[in-house]
């Protein structure tokens, strides 16, 4: 797959150079249109902007969307099960380094990674895929993201999505400025170039108009082919094409929308979350491939290798070339699909989960003697409370005394 990570080495160099001639066009209008002959000091100051969010996208890309996305991170003794998985798809991708785990305390099932190198990334899983997945499944979605880090797919849309929402947001705020500010139109009348200002501005209102369609056809580019890459190598990595499969018609099914995705963050996720009221919103995606088209694939493969979905691809789509690149068909070896693994228990994963997320929002635990847990939040204010089961009351410094264990979920409701 050396060809795919070159390829988007490449676009990632392109891209910032895109970037930098939207930057630079609204920097030097925008001075324009408000102050006639500020153009150059417009541009430089985009040429700032522009180095500043190439070298935050760089090196703190990452944090940026782990914060707009909600996500915290969490450690082993938290949830065992889903680090497991982890540990596994990281020794059957190949890569050296575990990443780090987040989870995102939103209903919606749906999940990202990030990172500029594969040794500084991350995983991020909603609570809600934790809660409706088993685990032939969640494999399924994690073999894919890390599949994404593997083929620096991460670094590649780090840059898009940072960059890109500046772009949408000064052209926000540049419309917003003009509406309610005004411009140096009248200065420029009275010099007599006015009607050369009048031009400049119109340029610059349509430039401010068209730059969210413009952020969206750059998208366009960036292609949708790295999703069917990395479909292909969770389908190697776990064995189990139908996992993945099963996994993508969960989260395109799922009623919940996930709260805290935006335009410039939507392609991270492998599952479009902006518009999906059903399989069928999914296909309409635009970052995404149709996700009935990636289950057909995945539930047409005779195997597990890359040559078995290359030819599952060509023959659901019906199309004469292949989506592979040569260097992961050729001699590629044969790999058998595995069985299915044993029935999940569900209800106790998705109670560990819910106890996890009170934790992390910093509710105390405390077990009456009757074996209901009761949770306290971290605002609560009176000094005692009953237990609803037995009627017992405790004092609320007995929550108060006694840290959470992480082993609450064991006992009874």
């Amino acid at each position: 797959m050396w060809e795919q990570i070159r390829a988007n080495k490449r676009k990632s160099a392109l891209l910032v150079v895109l970037m930098a001639g939207v930057l630079f066009g609204l920097g030097y209008l925008l001075a324009e249109a408000f102050i006639p002959g500020a153009g150059l000091a417009g541009l430089l100051v985009a040429f700032v902007i522009w180095l500043v969010l190439c070298l935050i996208s760089y090196y703190a890309g990452d944090g940026i969307f782990m914060a707009v996305a909600g996500a915290r991170k969490i450690q082993k003794a938290d949830l065992p099960v889903l680090f497991n998985v982890v540990e596994e798809m990281t020794i059957a991708s190949g890569l050296k380094k575990m990443p780090d785990i987040y989870i995102i305390d939103d209903r919606s099932p749906n999940a990202f990674a990030t990172g500029r190198r594969p040794d500084k990334a991350a995983i991020a899983v909603t609570a809600g895929l934790l809660r409706v997945c088993n685990r032939d499944e969640l494999q399924g979605v994690v073999a894919h993201e890390l599949a994404h880090v593997k083929n620096r797919d991460t670094l590649l849309m780090l840059m898009a999505g940072v960059l890109m929402g500046t772009i949408v947001l000064l052209a926000d705020v540049g419309l917003r400025a003009m509406f309610y500010g005004g411009t140096g139109r009248s200065r420029s009348r009275s010099r007599g170039g006015g009607q050369a200002q009048i031009v400049i501005l119109i340029i610059a209102i349509a430039l401010m108009i068209l730059a969210p369609i413009i952020a969206q056809l750059i998208y366009f580019a960036i292609s949708r082919k790295r999703e069917y890459l990395a479909d292909a190598s969770a389908a190697l990595y776990t064995r189990y094409p139908e996992g993945l499969a099963s996994a993508l018609e969960r989260i395109s099914g799922s009623p919940d929308k996930l709260q805290r995705a935006g335009r410039a963050t939507a392609s991270m996720y492998i599952v479009n979350p902006l518009a999906r009221s059903g399989l069928r919103a999914a296909d309409l995606t635009s970052t995404h491939p149709p996700t009935s088209e990636r289950v057909r694939i995945l539930r047409s493969m005779g195997g597990a290798s890359f040559g078995d979905y290359d030819a599952a691809y060509r023959n659901v789509g019906r199309r004469s070339t292949s989506i592979l690149p040569p260097s992961a068909l050729e001699g590629a070896p044969a790999a058998e699909q595995r069985a299915a693994q044993g029935p999940e228990e569900k209800k106790a994963q998705a109670r560990k989960v819910g106890d996890l997320l009170w934790r992390l929002n910093n509710y105390l635990f405390l077990t009456c003697g009757c074996g209901a847990v009761l949770k306290i939040p971290p605002d609560f204010r009176s000094p005692q409370l009953k237990c609803p089961r037995c009627e017992r009351v405790h004092p609320t410094a007995d929550f108060k005394s006694r840290p959470p264990t992480g082993d609450e979920s064991q006992g009874p409701r």
